[in-house]
């Protein structure tokens, strides 16, 4: 028998099981892949954004779901003392733009080592299993059985199974079904942090196409409720790229309310600035055609389409271009609007929204408050943050607090 079971190897179940073998539980982790820390090695485009160099509050800000629940955890284990933690364990870091923190190697997989050799020197017993069930004697959690039919009695069971966003590295929604056998309300589960789907064609003619130094705002039934600036890219259905999966988890209300995006493809100039810069483009090209004029304006694959957008015959000689069709052209290069239908599949989402409802667990510790022994942490908790490096953070602060609290409840009085 262990004293306490963790149910997932990822980032909160490796943080939680180290936690809890360090302040000297008996523990056991079993994991359904043949690795730890699968999607890990994913994030960060590989590279691991593993968190983000700011304070409490910008922290607390960075988080539209449920800010209130992490109070403790983020101030019991805050962003530098992730920092510290992996530095002591002779991970390297180095923090760069918007405060995202990698390590210095560049390689998601250094992170997830690091968070293994934590948990083989704490002790903990990790073994290759996909718990089916929990057991528990009504009020208190004893243990869990697996799907082999193997039972693992355990004080303090903690559930770290993450989400539904990237099936392929094993999250495939365990802990719901978990935490609903004994009476968890889980909350509505959607994509968050992922691409989005637009009813517009044009979006397709531009696959690929990447925009560096833009801005995008968000717009809810017509009112402006997210902006940001940076880069975005057109996908054969939409768009993604870091601005947009920030963007996207402002999208709550598919169904209920319309959305759509505008791109100021020229932030730097203001509309009178921009005109002036028109204005020398059709003089310098004055007896050309607009379709052979715009090269030094916009990017190649975005010539046509912003041709076809504005309604103006490309064929035309830019010395004809009347005064108000420069004006168009003007308003379109400052807001080019795109559609929104839908958030990308929660498949290709790098967070899944929705969880274990906050109201069932005990913030300062991550104990359920209807089954004795019975912890959450991570993404499978209704928790999610914006892009940046605050939710593997989330992992690590909660990861740390049901560590902690089941190494303290499993020890003899």
């Amino acid at each position: 028998m262990s004293d306490v079971v963790v149910v997932g190897g990822g980032a909160a179940g490796l943080m939680a099981a180290g936690t809890a073998a360090y302040y000297g539980a008996d523990v056991t982790l079993l994991e359904k892949n043949s690795r730890t820390g699968r999607k890990i090695l994913v994030t960060g485009k590989g590279r691991c954004n593993l968190t983000n160099n700011c304070d409490n509050s910008t922290f607390i800000a960075n988080v539209p779901t449920n800010p209130r629940f992490l109070y403790s955890a983020i101030n019991n284990f805050t962003t530098q003392d992730t920092i510290d933690f992996f530095n002591d364990l002779g991970l390297q870091t180095k923090t760069e733009r918007g405060n995202r923190v990698f390590p210095i190697s560049d390689r998601a997989m250094d992170v997830a080592d690091a968070l293994r050799n934590f948990v083989d020197n704490s002790g903990v017993n990790v073994i290759e299993s996909t718990v089916k069930t929990l057991i528990t004697d009504n009020i208190k959690v004893t243990g869990v059985t697996d799907t082999m039919g193997r039972q693992y009695n355990a004080d303090c069971v903690i559930i770290a199974t993450g989400g539904l966003s990237y099936p392929g590295t094993g999250s495939t929604g365990d802990g719901y079904k978990l935490a609903r056998s004994v009476g968890h309300k889980v909350t509505e589960l959607k994509p968050s942090l992922v691409g989005l789907v637009s009813s517009d064609k044009f979006c397709g003619q531009l696959q690929g196409l990447s925009l560096k130094n833009v801005r995008l705002t968000v717009y809810e039934n017509g009112a402006e409720i997210y902006s940001d600036f940076g880069e975005m890219l057109f996908t054969q259905n939409g768009i993604s790229g870091p601005m947009v999966l920030s963007a996207s988890a402002n999208m709550r209300n598919f169904g209920k309310k319309s959305y759509n995006v505008k791109i100021d493809l020229k932030p730097a100039l203001s509309e009178e600035k921009l005109d002036l810069r028109l204005q020398r483009t059709f003089e310098k090209y004055k007896n050309n055609q607009l379709n052979n004029s715009f090269k030094e304006l916009l990017p190649k694959k975005l010539i046509p389409v912003i041709l076809d957008l504005w309604g103006v015959e490309p064929t035309k000689r830019c010395n004809s271009v009347t005064k108000e069709e420069r004006y168009a052209l003007n308003k379109l290069l400052k807001n080019l609007k795109i559609n929104i239908k839908s958030l990308g599949s929660i498949k290709e989402a790098i967070i899944t929204s929705g969880g274990v409802s906050v109201k069932e667990i005990n913030p300062k510790t991550m104990e359920s408050k209807m089954v004795s022994g019975l912890f959450f942490c991570g993404e499978v908790i209704d928790v999610d943050a914006y892009t940046g490096g605050f939710n593997l953070q989330i992992a690590f602060s909660t990861g740390r607090l049901a560590g902690y609290y089941s190494a303290i409840n499993s020890m003899p009085y």
